[in-house]
């Protein structure tokens, strides 16, 4: 999808994501379709903030306790601070990111994606996730990172929008299988286990807006990892995997989303 193709008069994931964040890029559409998920499911916005903290813990302990320094982030969304490189370069300023995204004003909003430190860098392709080889083919990824070396692929609230578990199987599986072992996936995933009849509300909701969703239970959300050897503490509520304190004070009927981390064999 490229820039032409911009419709503000159509609800985007990315969008609402960025409003319920306190985010100034949305447009009405965006807006309308935020306001009647937050109606179905009041603690949507906790349970979006609580994800963006899992992402930045995820990342901080990927580079600072696995000592991976190349990205690859499907499913940027909306720059919203922290960004992944930054936390990434705060730990290793070498650390190197691949943002990958389809909505154009995400391509629009792009360079905010590219301060990185003078040491490290940070790029970003215009591409689908359904489309995993034309991410691994675009020379922003191969001039970018090391194929040789570890990469962390990152798709943080993303499979969601894939409804069919064995093209998320799929996506997953192509989008490792260039990296060596001792690569990393990090995911995140919605859920309806925590408060089932509040969730299936706003699974409805996006669905209304035209933006198909899939909630997975937890047995479901962990064979994504299948094949890969999950990093302690396993696959948990986002606001319990290594939480801070401000994740710690959550509730589990709070939160909507399975995370985990694993590495490649």
């Amino acid at each position: 999808m490229s820039s032409a193709e911009l419709r503000t008069d159509v609800a985007h994931s990315a969008r609402i994501y960025d409003y319920l964040l306190g985010g100034k890029d949305n447009f009405a559409a965006d807006r309308q379709a935020a306001e009647a998920i937050v109606a179905a499911t009041p603690n949507m916005p906790v349970s979006m903030r609580a994800n963006r903290n899992f992402m930045a813990r995820v990342v901080h302990v990927i580079a600072a306790e696995l000592g991976i320094r190349q990205f690859l982030d499907v499913g940027t969304g909306l720059p919203t601070t922290p960004n992944l490189h930054e936390v990434a370069q705060r730990v290793a300023p070498e650390s190197r990111v691949v943002y990958v995204d389809n909505d154009p004003i995400v391509l629009v909003h792009a360079r905010a994606l590219l301060t990185s430190t003078p040491q490290g860098r940070t790029t970003y392709i215009d591409a689908d996730l359904r489309h995993p080889e034309a991410i691994l083919a675009a020379p922003q990824l191969t001039d970018t990172l090391d194929l040789s070396q570890p990469v962390a692929v990152s798709l943080i609230a993303v499979l969601q929008f894939v409804q069919d578990d064995a093209e998320a199987h799929a996506i997953i599986d192509r989008l490792l299988e260039p990296f060596p072992a001792g690569s990393v996936l990090a995911l995140s995933a919605v859920t309806i286990d925590t408060a089932p009849a509040v969730a299936r509300g706003a699974t409805a909701q996006y669905r209304a807006s035209g933006i198909p969703v899939r909630a997975r239970t937890l047995a479901e959300t962990t064979d994504l990892f299948r094949g890969l050897d999950l990093v302690d503490p396993g696959v948990v509520l986002v606001h319990r995997w290594r939480p801070d304190d401000e994740a710690a004070a959550l509730d589990d009927s709070q939160v909507f989303m399975y995370g985990g981390v694993a590495i490649k064999r």
